[in-house]
């Protein structure tokens, strides 16, 4: 599930781009030659390497138009192989034959560790660390480390930290955009009180109340406590957690407020969620990524009109940016390879990518005017702005037992949760009680 709706981030946007007429015209940008990112002569005429990923269809289309820029860059002929929706298991087989290829992207950082472990990886050189170093903060270096070692840099990513709300439906009731969490709750009772229950939820869909958590956590507990929550280093009961679960339990704790009721939004998945607002008009907002735009286009509205967003309100201190997103690593030691991770983490490499639909840069230096619509410049803006502030998704940094197993775990104790939102105490138990079993 969790690979799935990150594959759908880039469809998603790409096709709520091309229903809102902004696809960016055919030309490609232009880029000066070197090695990687400098001047002078294609110096890697002629070498050949193979990256691996598990984009298809216009995702891969896209991607190959970057790896083609490089290619005219450095002379390097670089032949492209999907890896399907289980990176893993693709890429296993062929790490113990022998044959791995010489740059896979990885879709959680988890497996960055994980094959740090098996020894499948190659550290990053230093003129690739330096691009990292002067593109990105210190997190997504950390994030691509292992035992003290860089092996990978974050090169795509999908936007967590949103609402989507049916215009008409705000309208109606005569409230604006909520900048704060007490405005949302506020906002919510009005629109309640109009006749439309404000909240859609995806509970049959464990990770969207991951999603939830965590930007309501990011920005009430700050991102200190959210890296120490994400490592366990801190345990579940702590008075942080119930912060943000007494927050949450604001909007899913009234009846009013939930379309179809608890037990209704706990067999909703996504993205049928989506589907109850902007195609049944059953509520006014759904909470999740920036990948909603796929079911909205696919419900009959247009992005932008009918369907609209703000960014997830403050709970706290910290105006919360949660990503998702994939990381390229090198399982070849070739100057091919290192080269082209060195393009993937530059400026340069990443303003390529971004002139292009439905991509999202993590580079902190790329501008969001590169961005060819309105939806990604917006969402591209808030990332440059939230700097150091910015996290990844926690459950996908947890072990898979704990953050990624559908009935189990943190999904499986948020589902409960959301079937009895005043039992905050007894959610934090069984989270931690999941957490140490996860983390032993």
């Amino acid at each position: 599930m969790r690979s799935a709706r990150a594959a759908a981030v880039l469809a998603g946007l790409a096709v709520a781009v091309a229903a809102c007429g902004n696809a960016p015209t055919t030309t490609q940008p232009t880029t000066s030659s070197s090695a990687a990112t400098g001047g002078g002569a294609k110096t890697l005429e002629g070498v050949k390497l193979e990256v691996a990923a598990k984009w298809t269809g216009d995702e891969q289309k896209n991607f190959e138009q970057v790896l083609k820029a490089f290619s005219e860059k450095t002379g390097a002929v670089v032949t492209y192989a999907s890896t399907g929706e289980d990176t893993g298991a693709y890429l296993g087989p062929r790490i113990q034959g022998g044959s791995p290829p010489d740059v896979a992207i990885l879709p959680q950082p988890g497996l960055v560790q994980q094959y740090a472990e098996q020894n499948a990886l190659k550290p990053l050189t230093d003129a690739v660390t330096k691009q990292i170093d002067d593109n990105y903060t210190p997190y997504w270096k950390e994030l691509g480390s292992a035992d003290g070692k860089v092996y990978g840099v974050l090169v795509k990513a999908a936007h967590k930290s949103l609402v989507w709300y049916q215009a008409k439906a705000f309208e109606d009731a005569g409230v604006q955009p909520p900048a704060t969490w007490d405005e949302l709750v506020k906002a919510s009772q009005t629109i309640a009180d109009s006749g439309t229950p404000p909240f859609s939820f995806c509970g049959a869909s464990g990770w969207t109340l991951t999603d939830l958590f965590e930007n309501v956590y990011l920005s009430s507990a700050g991102p200190e406590k959210y890296d120490q929550l994400a490592k366990h280093e801190i345990p579940w009961t702590d008075p942080s957690v119930a912060t943000a679960l007494e927050k949450i339990a604001q909007i899913a704790g009234k009846k009013e407020f939930v379309a179809d009721g608890n037990s209704g939004a706990l067999q909703t998945d996504f993205p049928t969620c989506v589907t109850k607002v902007f195609g049944q008009k059953k509520a006014a907002m759904v909470i999740e990524a920036d990948f909603v735009a796929t079911p909205v286009v696919q419900a009959g509205a247009k992005v932008g009109e009918d369907a609209k967003y703000f960014p997830f309100p403050k709970a706290g201190d910290t105006a919360p940016v949660v990503l998702g997103g994939d990381v390229a690593v090198a399982m070849k030691d070739s100057p091919g390879a290192m080269a082209l991770l060195e393009f993937l983490a530059s400026k340069e490499g990443g303003e390529v990518w971004a002139k292009l639909p439905g991509y999202l840069s993590p580079n902190k230096n790329v501008s969001p005017d590169n961005y060819p619509d309105d939806l990604t410049k917006q969402l591209g803006k808030t990332i440059v702005e939230a700097g150091d502030a910015v996290r990844y998704d926690m459950s996908d940094l947890a072990p898979s037992a704990f953050g990624g197993t559908d009935g189990k775990g943190e999904w499986k104790v948020l589902q409960d949760f959301l079937r009895d939102p005043s039992d905050v105490k007894g959610a934090q138990e069984a989270l931690e009680a999941e957490a140490k079993k996860a983390w032993k």
